[in-house]
């Protein structure tokens, strides 16, 4: 437990220590979970995590699916898209988010998912794990509602991040851990945003709020139609090696 307040601390001290002077910096879960691990001797876990590239096939499928359902759903039930995507600038941003470490992806994904999700599934249900980790997310995100510059979020964007956590924390559990795998669904999911499809004002606004109303929509059918992936596993289970959960990490 102690690992896991010292990482949540050391987040925030990191991302919003630039706040008074307009700045937001994204790669603080990144930096305070090598801080972390590094001091509690559990680098090399959170190492083998990013690069577990061995999922159930569903899970790649999940991870690239449903951003793109998604993005298409809300942009089709609003209206007026521009579907004549310059894809060279999308795949440029695909490739350039995987190594960015000021992006969400890698920046966000091996703190949240790779050092303390693992920290919350040993101690609470994994259902109650997500909506803690949602809650401290949505809070770490509160600064960008503020920014002039950066990637403001808009009022939809923090419950989306409450809700999409649920999203991530299932996909996570399914891959058996990867932090590979929550990487590649937060790239998708931002490699077309409503700029993207031409959208502008209070469009943008409409087709957020929509996405906000397609995560819940998600979240809820991941967490009724999947409830095995929300059940507390037997010791047996937490080695790291099934699709269920993910290995208890001490300290």
């Amino acid at each position: 437990m102690t690992s896991l307040v010292a990482f949540f601390l050391l987040t925030f001290a990191i991302s919003w220590a630039p706040w008074p002077f307009g700045i937001f910096l994204p790669c603080g879960p990144l930096v305070a979970a090598l801080i972390v691990a590094a001091a509690t001797g559990t680098l090399r876990d959170l190492g083998r995590r990013m690069i577990r590239w061995r999922v159930p096939w569903y899970c790649y499928l999940a991870a690239i699916g449903l951003p793109l359902l998604v993005i298409v759903t809300t942009a089709v039930v609003h209206g007026g898209a521009d579907w004549s995507l310059a894809w060279g600038d999308v795949t440029l941003l695909f490739l350039l988010r995987w190594v960015n470490p000021l992006d969400g992806p890698l920046g966000e994904e091996p703190g949240w998912r790779g050092f303390a999700l693992p920290r919350l599934d040993s101690r609470w249900s994994p259902l109650i794990s997500a909506a803690i980790l949602g809650a401290v997310v949505t809070l770490w995100h509160l600064p960008l509602l503020f920014l002039d510059e950066g990637n403001p979020i808009g009022w939809a964007g923090l419950p989306t991040t409450f809700v999409i956590t649920f999203v991530y924390c299932w996909l996570f559990r399914r891959s058996g851990g990867s932090v590979l795998l929550v990487m590649l669904f937060h790239i998708v999911q931002g490699a077309i945003v409503p700029g993207t499809l031409g959208y502008d004002g209070g469009d943008t606004s409409d087709v957020l709020a929509l996405g906000l109303v397609a995560w819940t929509v998600v979240a809820l059918a991941l967490i009724v139609f999947d409830r095995a992936a929300w059940q507390r596993p037997s010791p047996t289970d937490l080695t790291g090696r099934g699709v269920l959960t993910t290995p208890i990490v001490q300290p």
